[in-house]
């Protein structure tokens, strides 16, 4: 097996904990030979972990791009807004692509880097990651088995879990849409993703509606203060204390991205003075915190998507109906009930794999790279390829239109080429 060499931009949690992690723990798979990202203790620790030298730390991607090819891929990690320069100049120099979702929070980008990676004749693949786990490619097989007959109806939540929301959507860095990209294309392209791929057809039409319902000034409740840490008199009643969910945490998966100092001290300061400290009604956020899409397909088929940041735990449930049978699935708990109409239940036994996202992080890796060493043997556009992304942004994008709209439906093109789309934008 041919080792990949990687620059990696970005050095956040997925770069540093997912990508990165990947090649620690499979050298032989995957080598980091360089890293940029503009906060110095990010490059110093990814720096530390990969055996890097000066020269191979950047304080910029444009600094690691000005750079002679040193890779056979890049891994694009940054921040939403920051996808496109990156991808493209990578394109060009000749990298095969590795891209964090969502592609873009601009629909002219997403089609563009569609067409730089045409062009330049080199891989780009979306970290769409939930369709090489073991749970959602079952329930694809089932479906494709003909064992429900054909898809009528989907109906697919995401319980984004309250802890999850307050810290990524309401104190972190995907609190404010025009910062980083909406609600629905940041955290549910990956569920757009999976109704496109599980219905295999195209969607026509899309109407959704949503609001930031709880986490507002006006819901702060009587004896709050701008910091949990200032004397809060409701602190010990609140779900929402930052106390409670990094200073008391039993495990640190969550400290561990508000601070690299994990001591007591370490935790304390970054709650005092950085954002994961404030009240959730005092974070000056705008994405919604729930929302709902309708989706009716080429064939008449619909399908439902319910996301909400208001749950006890972190999961996604999905009922899937068909002519002749039903499957209705549990991803957290690897549950997958197929229900053949006229016929007793049958469980479809899911492997349990190690690994983010349910065994979907280290899949994707392993397709890609894999792609990468078969580059020009007829490897194909890969699963999760910008191509196979596309329909999906499109979808969170049309979503987005709706809800600001005040649920009108809006149609989507059906049929034209990405260039064709990018000339009826442009």
């Amino acid at each position: 097996m041919r080792q990949i060499t990687a620059v990696l931009m970005g050095a956040g949690a997925r770069g540093r904990f997912v990508y990165g992690a990947y090649a620690n723990k499979y050298p032989d798979e995957l080598k980091i030979v360089a890293v940029a990202d503009p906060d110095e203790e990010r490059r110093t620790l990814a720096a530390a972990e990969h055996g890097l030298l000066p020269n191979q730390v950047f304080e910029s991607w444009e600094q690691l791009l000005d750079q002679t090819k040193m890779a056979d891929i890049a891994i694009i990690a940054t921040q939403d807004r920051m996808h496109f320069l990156p991808t493209v100049r990578a394109l060009g120099l000749g990298y095969d692509v590795l891209l964090e979702k969502p592609m873009s929070p601009s629909e002219a980008e997403v089609i563009a880097m569609i067409e730089a990676s045409r062009s330049s004749g080199r891989l780009l693949t979306v970290c769409h990651v939930l369709r090489y786990t073991s749970f959602w490619s079952n329930i694809k097989r089932v479906i494709e088995s003909g064992a429900i007959g054909d898809l009528v109806s989907i109906q697919l939540s995401e319980n984004v879990g309250y802890y999850h929301m307050a810290h990524s959507f309401v104190r972190g860095n995907w609190n404010r849409s025009e910062e980083t990209s909406p609600m629905i294309l940041q955290k549910s392209c990956h569920d757009m993703d999976l109704l496109t791929w599980l219905m295999d057809e195209p969607c026509i039409r899309v109407s959704s509606f949503g609001s930031l319902k709880h986490f507002c000034l006006e819901n702060a409740p009587p004896g709050s203060t701008e910091r949990c840490l200032d004397g809060c008199t409701v602190e010990r009643e609140c779900p929402y204390s930052a106390i409670r969910i990094y200073e008391e945490a039993e495990t640190t998966d969550w400290t561990r991205f508000i601070t690299h100092d994990l001591s007591a001290q370490g935790i304390r300061k970054a709650l005092q003075t950085g954002p994961f400290g404030k009240c959730v009604y005092r974070c000056n956020n705008n994405v919604v915190d729930h929302q709902v899409v309708n989706m009716e397909f080429n064939s008449g088929a619909t399908a439902s998507f319910t996301m909400s940041g208001f749950s006890h735990d972190i999961s996604r449930t999905v009922q899937i109906m068909g002519t002749m049978g039903e499957i209705r699935g549990y991803m957290e708990k690897n549950d997958i009930q197929l229900y053949r109409f006229g016929a007793k239940p049958e469980t479809v036994p899911v492997t349990l794999e190690e690994g983010g996202h349910g065994g979907g992080d280290e899949g994707l890796m392993r397709s890609f790279l894999e792609q990468v060493r078969s580059h020009g043997e007829d490897a194909g556009p890969g699963l999760t390829s910008a191509e196979a992304s596309m329909q999906s942004h499109l979808m969170a994008f049309a979503a987005e239109k709706s809800r600001l709209s005040g649920g009108k439906s809006i149609e989507l093109a059906v049929g034209l080429r990405s260039d064709q789309l990018l000339n009826s934008i442009s």
